[in-house]
């Protein structure tokens, strides 16, 4: 099996503050570095589970696109798709507050000029991550969408927290080529219009076709795992101390895909992504997913759920 990630790795430029601006206003950073961030976080966290990954993705040319090479090349994920010599890679400022909330600026680049020659071939035990964002930007979107269709690969779809800026037409596609489906609370409540997190999570399955689930990250309080015939269960979250909340859904989502690559259940690959979330939450940086050998070492000696 491998991860087939069709975009957008961006570089992240992170501030640590001690509170947000007022509007009009000016805060101090206490901190500031920059990483690759983005889809790289989704394809770092698989990639150091073992898990043979590619980007599909627009590179640029330029500083941030320099960086994004060098990091995919660290990482050993293959980069299939083609250059644009006229635009960079874009970036993300993130603004990370003390208790590890964090708050994104977006500009796009050329991770954002997606073409439909830049999309491989798949096979049906291919995995394919889709971000919401694929779907925001319009060239994006004009490629994705009708590749979706065709593609035989299990699909595992990611909204984002602009679910609500996506096209519904795109956004209906996507949703009936999903074969997982992963939200945060907020998503969710915003597909589903539910507030109960279990009346989301039943919502959001019934919409999908048959066969496919859906994972809502509760964060701390790990994750409700939905498939089609089954109750909604809850699968516990870990217990950390966390310094940096940047990152953790992607951890999760990279996790979650390499579990159901090494044939674990649903509930087992939730609960692989609960802990590599856990531990990406006490590290500061955006791709802070744990190797296989950290992932297991938390893991020893704590009760997994239920075998199916």
């Amino acid at each position: 099996m491998r991860l087939l990630h069709l975009g957008n790795v961006v570089v992240d430029l992170v501030l640590t503050v001690d509170a947000l601006p007022v509007r009009g206003g000016d805060v101090l950073a206490s901190s500031t570095t920059h990483a690759v961030g983005g889809g790289f976080n989704v394809m770092a966290a698989a990639a150091r589970l073992g898990l043979p990954t590619q980007y599909c993705g627009v590179l640029g040319t330029g500083p941030f696109a320099d960086q994004a090479r060098a990091a995919l090349r660290a990482e050993g994920i293959e980069s299939s798709g083609p250059v644009r010599p006229d635009l960079d890679t874009g970036f993300v400022v993130a603004l990370v507050e003390p208790s590890g909330e964090r708050t994104f600026v977006t500009s796009p680049g050329a991770e954002a000029t997606l073409t439909p020659d830049a999309l491989p071939e798949t096979t049906p035990d291919d995995l394919v991550y889709l971000s919401g964002y694929s779907l925001l930007h319009p060239t994006n979107r004009a490629t994705v969408v009708p590749w979706l269709a065709h593609t035989p690969a299990t699909v595992f779809f990611d909204p984002g927290p602009l679910v609500a800026d996506i096209p519904r037409a795109a956004l209906n596609t996507a949703l009936t080529r999903t074969n997982w489906l992963s939200c945060n609370l907020p998503e969710a409540r915003a597909l589903a219009t539910h507030q109960d997190p279990h009346d989301a999570a039943e919502t959001l399955l019934h919409d999908l076709p048959t066969g496919a689930g859906v994972l809502v990250r509760l964060g701390a309080g790990g994750c409700l795992v939905g498939e089609r015939g089954r109750p909604v269960r809850l699968v516990d979250g870990f217990a950390v101390e966390a310094v940096d909340l940047n990152g953790a859904g992607d951890a999760h989502a990279g996790a979650f895909l390499a579990g159901l690559a090494y044939g674990k259940d649903a509930l087992e690959a939730a609960w692989w992504a609960n802990a590599a979330a856990a531990l990406a939450v006490t590290r500061r940086g955006p791709a802070t997913g744990p190797t296989r050998a950290e992932l297991e070492s938390f893991l020893r000696g704590r009760e997994r759920p239920p075998r199916e």
